[in-house]
């Protein structure tokens, strides 16, 4: 893709968006005009651009995209979707160790669309998310990946198990060691329940913690020294949600069902 087309692609969000539009089928002139909120006098010249850029192509009074427009515009959705994610904080993007994260699931970091960075307020720096909390009231299943102890979890977990919901926990080797040090009453309580299953991963994770829901993810990454600022990616889309199940997926398959601590 040369300089040109790049220009034809990127220097106006008129012939952007339309591109985007075209993506789901042909569309006629008005229904253009309407979904782009613009006018045929201001919007004719962008097409007549994507025309002799062989991108769009029209009949009678409707326009589709060429095959060449097709093959381009399936890559710009993910681009453009992965340029949104970063835009949302690019110093919190750009200062974490994205090497918790497998290629396949890299590629497709666009699927977080909607994510927001969460810094807590100094009083409630130590907490666990409230509204992450409230909203796992209404799923079945909760997803878990923890490298750290924190005095609110057993009690949550409790909670959880009350109300018939089955928790899945990824612990690293060192927490684990720490747990059957300290807390092996406890854990072994939430075992026999048969709600609560923990996994023991052996390498090293690199990240702070993950916790999925229904309706939301919640990402606690390590910054690239390897230290960590409480600060919170949090998603809650569909997409965002099979994101973060295939990551929880990605180190189950290597981790041990732990049956006894």
């Amino acid at each position: 893709m040369d300089t040109r087309l790049l220009d034809v692609l990127f220097r106006s969000e008129k012939r952007k968006n339309m591109l985007l539009l075209l993506q789901n089928g042909p569309l006629e002139t008005a229904e253009l005009l309407k979904n782009l909120n613009t006018n045929r006098q201001a919007l004719l010249p962008q097409i007549k651009i994507l025309e002799n850029s062989y991108l769009v192509i029209h009949y009678e009074d409707s326009y589709e995209l060429t095959s060449i427009g097709k093959l381009i515009v399936s890559k710009m959705k993910p681009l453009l979707g992965t340029v949104d994610i970063l835009d949302t904080d690019i110093d919190y993007w750009g200062k974490r160790n994205m090497d918790f994260c497998p290629p396949f699931l890299l590629e497709r970091i666009h699927e977080l669309s909607s994510c927001s960075i969460v810094k807590p307020s100094l009083v409630n720096l130590y907490e666990i998310n409230k509204d992450f909390i409230e909203m796992c009231s209404t799923s079945k299943d909760l997803y878990f990946i923890f490298t750290f102890t924190h005095p609110d979890i057993p009690p949550l977990i409790s909670q959880f198990i009350e109300s018939d919901m089955n928790i899945h926990i990824i612990i690293t080797n060192e927490l684990y060691q720490k747990l059957r040090e300290e807390h092996s009453e406890r854990v072994k309580r939430f075992i026999d329940s048969g709600r609560v299953r923990y996994y023991l991963y052996q390498s090293d994770i690199k990240l702070f913690s993950f916790a999925l829901n229904d309706d939301c993810i919640i990402l606690r990454l390590l910054t690239e020294d390897g230290s960590y600022d409480y600060k919170q990616a949090v998603c809650c889309n569909p997409h965002a949600i099979k994101w973060g199940k295939e990551l929880f997926d990605h180190y189950l398959k290597d981790s041990t069902l732990i049956s006894e601590i």
